[in-house]
């Protein structure tokens, strides 16, 4: 089996961006749990992170045929991006939903997800520990 984690804007930005939100640990550490997780698991895993909503549509069109899950935090993307739900559909792989922080219980305009409209299942608030629940489900379920 083969994971693509897949991460939107800002999320490179972990341990310095608003860390009262969204915790101390860095970038470096989601990945590294991402693989950790994967090789526990005897899964293949590539991490990814862009910033722009091109670019992420691009890297989930190029995942057509080559994995057999998707993790995917679409950051501030998540709320705004019909084209990221789209492209998602288009590629009909298994998706999994993530958010480091409970987006229901923040501002008005987080509560609204266009990836759930397609995810399988979100984890949500649970910090970066999300992302190694999101690739034990797509393990367990594949």
């Amino acid at each position: 089996m083969k994971i693509l984690v897949l991460n939107g804007p800002n999320i490179n930005m972990l341990g310095i961006r608003e860390p009262n939100l969204y915790g101390k640990e860095n970038y470096k550490s989601l990945v590294a749990l991402c693989k950790k997780t994967a090789k526990d698991l005897n899964v293949k895993v590539e991490v990814k992170q862009n910033n722009c909503e091109g670019e992420l549509v691009s890297i989930i069109q190029k995942a057509y045929n080559k994995y057999d899950g998707i993790v995917i935090n679409a950051g501030a993307y998540t709320h705004t991006s019909i084209a990221i739900l789209d492209a998602l559909k288009s590629v009909n792989i298994k998706t999994v939903e993530v958010h480091i922080t409970n987006i229901n219980e923040r501002e008005e305009f987080r509560k609204n997800s266009f990836v759930s409209l397609f995810a399988e299942k979100q984890f949500i608030g649970f910090g970066i520990e999300g992302y190694k629940m999101a690739i034990e489900y797509l393990a367990k379920n594949n």
